[in-house]
């Protein structure tokens, strides 16, 4: 391992970085300085070392034991968002949905609103094909930049990510440090009026102001989960200090000093409820990371 430029901190505590305010350290914490510090250092690890990603930590469950290898956090030098054309942004990995659709409405470039209620970074919402309000990622990205698990840096396509539902086929250990996004000309106000109904939508329907971690299970095909949640009786459900929420059933809450394995514990009880309330097997969207607490730990 070499010295880096940016900053490499030893058992970093990831609960105050993810929304839930749970869970446990990071074996090495890499804020990198530019994406040349990034692949120099991957580049210098041994090839068995594990290396995860870390945006705004809105859809990740950190288990109470923390998480082996590096964690790579982006900071503000990866945080730019600049128009390259009338219709494209160009954006650093570490920049977020909100500062990319506001800068897109300055641009008067429509059809990025949606990132609006996206809450995480570009390089995050990018590798999940993150997507709200009837578009996704995959509708919008012309193409990426991506310092490989290896060191090694390249530019990949929206095709060659292999989009589906929540997914793309990026490889493990990968980190997208820019990406570029088209839309379509439009009315900065008409642009403002979009963003602002998303805004509006979200704060009626979800429980933003609270410790959680956004969507926790996919929508099955021809179904919403959360129904199949409150369907399941699911609602207000509460394990530990994790709790389903009232206001919407398919977001898990931690209500005070919930550990993550309560928060998984619960995620799981609820799909089984579903399971046999419904005979839909739910499949997790929020990113479980790390290992359990062993015996004994705090």
């Amino acid at each position: 391992m070499i010295t880096p430029r940016g900053r490499l901190t030893a058992q970093a505590p990831l609960a105050p970085l993810v929304w839930f305010k749970a869970g446990g350290v990071a074996q090495w914490l890499f804020e990198p300085a530019d994406a040349d510090d990034l692949g120099a250092f991957l580049a210098s690890l041994a090839p068995d070392v594990p290396v995860m990603a870390l945006g705004l930590g809105s859809n990740l469950i950190v288990r109470d034991g923390g998480v082996p290898g590096v964690v790579v956090r982006l900071g503000k030098s990866f945080a730019g968002v600049r128009a390259i054309d009338a219709v494209t942004l160009d954006c650093g990995g570490g920049a977020s949905g909100v500062l990319v659709s506001s800068t897109a409405r300055d641009k008067g470039i429509a059809g990025l609103e949606f990132l609006r209620s996206i809450p995480g970074t570009v390089g995050g919402f990018v590798r999940m094909n993150g997507g709200a309000y009837g578009r996704e990622v995959k509708d919008v990205l012309v193409d990426c930049d991506v310092v490989m698990r290896s060191g090694a840096r390249a530019t990949l396509s929206a095709a060659e990510l292999g989009y589906s539902y929540r997914h793309s086929d990026l490889a493990e250990g990968a980190v997208v440090v820019a990406a570029r996004f088209r839309g379509a000309p439009g009315d900065p106000a008409t642009i403002q009026a979009e963003m602002d109904r998303i805004a509006a939508a979200r704060e009626a329907s979800q429980p933003l102001r609270t410790k959680t971690g956004g969507s926790t299970f996919k929508n099955p095909d021809g179904h919403k989960a959360w129904e199949l949640v409150d369907r399941a009786g699911c609602r207000g459900l509460t394990l530990g200090g994790a709790q389903v929420s009232d206001k919407h059933t398919n977001f898990l809450i931690n209500t005070g000093d919930a550990t993550s394995a309560e928060i998984e514990a619960l995620g799981e009880l609820v799909r089984d409820k579903v399971r046999a309330a419904t005979g839909v097997d739910l499949e997790w969207e929020i990113k479980r990371v790390g290992s359990p607490a062993k015996d004994g730990d705090a």
